[in-house]
């Protein structure tokens, strides 16, 4: 039992060590690094599955080591509880420590006041209680105690002071402001809110197609979002209510391609019955969010809506307008899938009308290029809408529309093709306005493309601690700086009765300085000290100037 305690008692000793709080915060930095390098669920579960796709051998170890999930991990967890244990086990002794220590007396001047590695000694007119009260002056902000001869080490009368314990306290709310940091993160994770909406809105292209369908978003359920996420302690119900119509997106672009700028124009209140045409006009544009009561609203990213009309052989036509998911960002070649639903007279049983829908997926370019052999693969060679085209396989069959089971918006579920259900007709490439008949089996549709719209991604998010978590960084930083120009330091002064030669009492003074901090470089101070008790300015002084010295 005893032994179990005494190794109980040295891990504790270990663990709440500042040796094992600064192995723990490095370690901390270092496993967050896979969170860097690597897509994160918690960001972009598609992106994780593309990553999984694309290295089929180490994906999947990746993700028994929780790799796709590095800050909700076991692992990240337990490096992050054990540096709170740490930090509060090293905070509570020090600051007692820090407290005795600032209430106590400054320790007697030693024996050899020589033997210091600052020193100084002469004679000053006056007596030794005169040239004391001279040097209180001097001393002023420094802690000062007066030993009596019969206390002094030398049997003198001797003055001890001593400065800098603000940089004990310093490091003490450096290391505060790192536990409020942690724990303001983690309260921010248990009550946030942040989701993504998607809209398609007017472009300043030429040739784009006018927007028709609604272009407005309210933040008044976790519905109307395309992603959320939220903390556990976030049940949905305490959004804040405003809504945003999305009048526009812009962007500009340099000669390579390069996106120099974005920025959207919207009309947002936070009144959800007011009218449009009262609501605010501002604009977003990258780093500049829309804030409403403690919500942002970013401009996050953007693309492109092709539109296509789908001419049945009854006459009747269905129009969508579709975001399709840019493949390469700089030149924005997209791809996406549209599914058709046909005209409910024509098949009047649901089952038989599930097994004559249309599928359409293919390429998005704003500026075609077009490249291969036969000159009809697509590429994009400018992210502008300046020459847009489409190619796309047409598929017929059961499109898994009607069946209740979700379906991703931009992939073509494959099990469909594997299992017959769906079969692929005919590849088309359309310019604007251009159409192409295709035979479907039961007859032949007509596939219009009528051009496309650009749409803007929004993120509106919510962190309620996020001053908090500011002002814990901004207090850490102070500190960590306090802790590092201020010098703790100490200073002996001894004072001995002497006569001159005209019988005039004087003061022989002896003093010595010593730094309680590597490399403080505080020898400026200490001759300035030193030469104002003095009477003298020694070349010393200057000699002894650090550059690093911050008084």
């Amino acid at each position: 039992m005893a032994t179990a305690l005494s190794w109980l008692r040295k891990a504790w000793h270990w663990l709440t060590s500042m040796r094992t709080a600064l192995m723990l915060l490095f370690l901390l930095a270092l496993a967050s690094i896979p969170g860097a390098l690597l897509p994160q669920r918690q960001v972009s579960a598609s992106l994780v599955d593309d990553y999984l796709r694309a290295n089929p051998t180490m994906g999947p170890i990746y993700d028994k080591l929780q790799m796709f999930d590095v800050f909700s991990s076991t692992w990240f967890v337990a490096i992050v509880t054990l540096l709170m244990i740490s930090l509060v086990g090293c905070i509570i002794p020090r600051s007692i420590d820090h407290w005795r220590a600032y209430r106590a007396t400054p320790t007697r001047a030693p024996k050899y006041l020589g033997r210091m590695p600052l020193h100084s000694e002469g004679v000053v007119a006056g007596a030794p209680e005169d040239v004391e009260k001279r040097l209180r002056e001097q001393l002023k902000g420094w802690h000062v105690a007066t030993y009596a001869p019969e206390e002094d080490r030398a049997g003198a009368l001797s003055v001890s002071a001593e400065r800098g314990y603000t940089r004990e306290l310093m490091n003490l709310i450096f290391h505060v402001g790192l536990v409020a940091m942690i724990v303001t993160f983690i309260a921010g994770r248990m009550v946030f809110y942040e989701g993504q909406v998607i809209v398609v809105t007017n472009s300043e292209a030429e040739g784009a197609v006018p927007v028709t369908q609604s272009r407005v978003f309210c933040n008044t359920s976790p519905a109307n979002f395309d992603v959320f996420r939220a903390g556990p302690f976030f049940d949905g119900t305490g959004l804040t209510p405003f809504c945003f119509e999305s009048e526009n997106f812009k962007a500009s672009y340099l000669n390579t391609g390069q996106a120099s700028g974005f920025s959207s124009d919207l009309r947002y209140t936070d009144d959800v019955s007011k009218p449009q045409d009262e609501w605010t006009p501002t604009t977003v544009s990258v780093n500049h969010p829309l804030r409403i009561h403690g919500d942002r609203v970013y401009l996050q990213g953007h693309g492109f809506a092709p539109q296509v009309t789908v001419t049945w052989p009854n006459g009747e036509t269905r129009t969508q307008m579709v975001q399709f998911r840019p493949t390469d960002v700089f030149t924005f070649l997209s791809s996406g899938v549209m599914r058709f639903d046909p005209p409910a007279g024509m098949y009047p049983d649901l089952n038989d009308r599930r097994a004559h829908q249309i599928a359409l997926e293919g390429n998005f370019a704003p500026t075609a290029k077009w490249t291969g052999p036969n000159g009809d693969q697509l590429q994009s060679s400018f992210p502008t809408m300046d020459d847009p085209a489409v190619t796309l396989d047409v598929y017929a069959g059961d499109a898994g529309l009607d069946t209740g089971r979700p379906q991703n918006v931009f992939v073509l579920d494959q099990s469909l093709v594997a299992d017959g259900r769906l079969e692929k007709k005919q590849r088309i490439q359309l310019t604007p306005g251009a159409e192409a008949e295709v035979d479907t089996g039961d007859g032949k549709v007509k596939v219009r493309f009528d051009g496309a719209a650009e749409y803007a991604n929004y993120q509106i998010s919510r962190d309620p601690t996020q001053v908090w978590a500011l002002a814990a960084t901004l207090i850490t930083l102070v500190s960590l700086a306090g802790s590092l120009a201020i010098k703790r330091r100490r200073i002996w002064v001894r004072l001995r009765p002497h006569t001159s030669d005209a019988g005039e009492p004087e003061t022989a003074v002896e003093i010595a300085g010593l730094a309680r901090t590597d490399r403080a470089g505080w020898g400026r101070e200490f001759h300035r000290i030193a030469g104002s008790v003095l009477g003298t300015h020694t070349e010393v002084e200057e000699e002894e100037f650090d550059p690093y010295d911050l008084g």
